[in-house]
């Protein structure tokens, strides 16, 4: 291996290299252990690409795992909705090993038994107000619970009751017997498992005990055979208790945790309580809205796996939280598209011009390049007539200085067609341009070699008679975080110019038949996507995924 290889490697690669080198494991299988209580999103991304990465790269195995072990936020709604955005940020692939915490809850019991019989586990009457109070503080030993020296025959008796569904909740729990003087108050016995008369989505009513994070997800891994269990840094304070299940369990090749800095993405909500109460609010369409981020959120927007993936490699793998400008997810989607996409004429907020000295009834075609910077992709022909649609902004009565498209007595290239100039306008009772008209320079055709005098401006066009109808969804932030999340008065901080609808755009005809997902480029307006219920209505919907122009700029090295 190169010196440059070895130097570019992170510090979860070397680590594993040496498990590897030294014969703690032979293969490399990791995990994505999402909750499935509600969908995930961007900050998630970094986690699902890392663990599937790390696989692949060793060619070893991943697995998807619910840790649905709280069944009173739980719903097969966001189980089916996070396998659909892990199989798509992974590629498209089919993710095989799909498992549920709730498949190995008779191993945690057996475990659980397993630690009373030790002696490393004891049943509990303190209420949970009296645990925290006994547990201690920071700077301060916790105390022994008065239950802490039950026998191991009462203890058993106990969790049986406890089992069979004789307790009520939050009457009894089963805690680990561990130092309550710990420096780590995770290690101050913790909560095993607790009583929860409720039903599971996966085991409906055969348990009414379930056991703490903390205690199933060590286990999870280690009856999987996981040998990384690489998670975020607010996991490391859990790691001594980690290693002490699996221990304790004695599982013969117990996984090893390692710990890597979260992503955060400044002013998105990404809290998925906050996102819940927008969804239940009705402030957002629903957990896919266009402008949050979630991963389905993103994906119907627009965004790709490989801008995300782009991302996440930018950003980097290490130990320190790092706070991203969105601005960067937004760089990466445009260099993914920028060059494989078509670059369509869509006019958003149309205005009619009408070229009184071109043959009314006649129609020609235009090629027109699909993308100027990619010409690998050729051309196409585009529809002319003597009616057309411009953008409302590429008009002006009294223009600025140096406003060089289309104004009184100005003349200016159509966009791969002809020289028109303008010649009068029409406008309404309120002074709102309502018609354009213009005569051509039928010598001025686009590759036809005129060299005769030149124009300054361009502007593209859709004509009349063979335009889309459309409707165009403008997106910004839905919350500017360094406001806050929340006003004084307790009211989400919603901008309302979060989502923009444009009605009755016109664009030019190659898009009728452009599909729920397919993406392109509206010249000069950005990049839009056909949304993914676009076949719900009358008309094809695109949302835009990003303004055309960039505010960040990668660093050079």
């Amino acid at each position: 291996m190169s010196e440059e290889a070895v130097i570019s490697r992170n510090f979860i690669e070397q680590e594993i290299d040496k498990d590897l080198a030294e014969g703690r494991y032979s293969d490399i299988m990791t995990r994505f252990p999402p909750e499935p209580n509600g969908y995930l999103h961007i900050g998630h991304a970094k986690s699902i690409l890392l663990n599937y990465g790390l696989a692949k790269e060793y060619n070893g195995v991943f697995n998807l795992r619910f840790d649905d072990t709280n069944p009173t936020k739980e719903d097969t709604e966001f189980v089916d909705a996070i396998r659909k955005d892990v199989e798509w940020l992974c590629g498209g692939v089919n993710i095989d090993n799909v498992y549920f915490a709730s498949d190995y809850f008779d191993k945690m019991y057996e475990g659980a038994v397993k630690l009373i019989k030790k002696g490393k586990a004891y049943v509990d009457d303190l209420s949970a107000d009296e645990i925290r109070e006994y547990r201690g503080t920071l700077t301060e030993p916790g105390k022994n619970s008065p239950y802490r020296d039950r026998s191991i025959e009462e203890n058993l008796e106990l969790f049986e009751k406890m089992r069979s569904g004789e307790c009520e909740d939050g009457s009894r729990v089963l805690r680990a017997k561990i130092d309550m003087a710990s420096p780590n108050i995770n290690m101050r016995d913790p909560v095993i498992y607790r009583v929860a008369h409720i039903a599971h989505h996966n085991t409906g009513d055969k348990w009414c005990i379930y056991p703490m994070y903390d205690f199933a997800h060590p286990i999870e891994d280690a009856v999987e055979g996981i040998s990384h269990s690489i998670c975020t840094l607010e996991f490391e304070d859990h790691r001594p208790l980690y290693d002490w299940v699996v221990r304790e369990l004695e599982f013969d090749v117990p996984p090893r945790q390692i710990e890597f800095a979260k992503m955060f993405v400044k002013n998105v909500v990404t809290g998925k309580r906050y996102i819940k109460k927008l969804v239940e609010d009705g402030v957002v369409d629903g957990w896919d809205d266009p402008r949050l981020v979630t991963i389905a959120a993103l994906r119907r927007r627009g965004y790709t796996p490989a801008s995300i993936k782009m991302l996440m490699e930018m950003v980097g793998v290490s130990k320190a939280n790092s706070t991203i400008d969105y601005a960067m997810l937004e760089y990466c989607i445009r260099e993914d598209l920028k060059l494989s996409r078509p670059r369509m004429m869509a006019v958003l907020d149309p205005v009619k011009v009408i070229i009184d000295n071109y043959p009314e009834d006649q129609i020609e075609y235009m090629d027109v390049p699909n993308n100027q910077e990619n010409p690998e992709m050729g051309t196409r022909k585009v529809p002319f007539g003597r009616e057309l649609y411009i953008d409302r902004d590429d008009f002006m009565i009294e223009p600025p200085k140096k406003y060089f498209r289309l104004y009184p007595g100005n003349e200016v290239r159509l966009m791969s067609a002809y020289f028109v100039k303008c010649e009068s306008y029409k406008t309404d009772d309120a002074g709102n341009v309502t018609e354009i008209h213009c005569t051509y320079d039928p010598e001025t055709r686009s590759g036809s070699g005129f060299t005769g005098r030149k124009v300054k401006g361009t502007i593209h066009w859709v004509a009349a008679k063979t335009a889309v109808d459309a409707d165009v969804y403008l997106y910004e932030n839905l919350i500017d975080e360094e406001k806050g999340v929340y006003n004084e008065d307790g009211s989400m901080n919603i901008n309302p110019n979060s989502r923009t609808e444009l009605k009755n755009c016109k664009l030019e005809p190659a898009l009728k038949d452009a599909k729920p997902g397919d993406k392109f480029q509206f010249l000069r307006k950005g990049y839009f996507c056909v949304d993914i219920n676009s076949n719900d209505s009358d008309r094809p919907v695109f949302n835009r995924i990003v303004s055309q122009k960039s505010s960040y700029k990668p660093e050079v090295k």
